[in-house]
């Protein structure tokens, strides 16, 4: 089962060379490392060309943004499942691959397992991610891509990322490929990567862009209102408003905590079976 390790860099020498660091050690070795360097300054360059053995495929040149960059790694891709390890990003150990190995089979269509997040004063905790994957989840968060393994043929069925979207496009193909293509996912209890807070994603200056990224894919594909996605219980008065939305002829009332985790269920499931109206 070879395994496609995809790691884009720009300007990023140390993390660079942390990145393959963490992949040279590993005891699995059926796999190939793709580089996408978005035309270095910093000397990611000289370290690129030093080791450029161990590597299947490398380019250095201008790209138009991340997405873009990720796209031209999965279009050198030939393993059966890819992994996108960015600069900086590296695996929890040398036995990752070993340890995913028999979990990498060919009808399931995600594998993934946990990260380790660590923080800027280098502390730091597991972020562990739940069994079972519903529409709820994707309101509050995503996958992690250092985590997860993708079969490399859903990027020929569904397409490649989108680069209209500036920091969302994975939660987007992910969002997709399970709440609506139905597509299977296996989770395995085991840390596959360390991710350093502080990436784009993470960044406080892009939390509104993620929010109305995240609301423009949900809206693309549900007949939803403009909701607050990232509020898991709201008041009273608030779900009376969107349940109204959904069905006006219905008088409801609100009256505690648990009624309230109760019928954000029901909105859950009301966004995740209504058709889409936009092709």
């Amino acid at each position: 089962m070879l395994v496609s390790i995809i790691t884009i860099n720009l300007n990023d020498k140390t993390g660079l060379e942390k990145t393959c660091s963490s992949v040279f050690a590993q005891t699995f070795k059926d796999y190939e490392h793709i580089i996408i360097d978005g035309a270095s300054i910093d000397g990611s360059l000289d370290y690129i060309e030093t080791h450029k053995d161990k590597f299947t495929y490398w380019i250095s040149e201008p790209d138009s943004g991340v997405y873009n960059a990720m796209n031209k790694g999965i279009r050198q891709a030939k393993g059966d499942y890819v992994l996108f390890l960015n600069s900086g990003d590296i695996l929890y150990n040398e036995n990752v691959f070993s340890k995913v190995e028999n979990s990498l089979v060919k009808d399931i269509d995600l594998v993934y397992g946990n990260l380790w997040i660590e923080g800027r004063k280098g502390e730091g905790f597991t972020n562990k991610y739940p069994g079972v994957i519903d529409f709820n989840f994707f309101k509050r968060t995503s996958l992690g891509h250092a985590a997860t393994f993708i079969k490399r043929t859903l990027f020929e069925t569904y397409g490649v990322y989108r680069t209209d979207l500036k920091i969302v496009s994975d939660w987007a193909f992910f969002f997709k490929l399970i709440c609506l293509e139905k597509r299977s996912y296996l989770k395995i209890d085991t840390i596959i990567a360390v991710f350093y807070e502080g990436g784009l994603s993470t960044a406080s200056s892009y939390n509104e862009l993620h929010k109305e990224e995240r609301k423009k894919v949900l809206l693309e594909n549900y007949d939803l209102y403009d909701i607050n996605f990232d509020q898991l219980l709201i008041s009273n008065k608030q779900h009376q408003k969107f349940y109204n939305k959904i069905n006006p002829r219905v008088e409801l009332v609100t009256t505690n905590r648990f009624f309230l985790k109760i019928l954000n269920s029901i909105i859950g499931l009301f966004a995740f079976i209504l058709k889409k109206k936009r092709s």
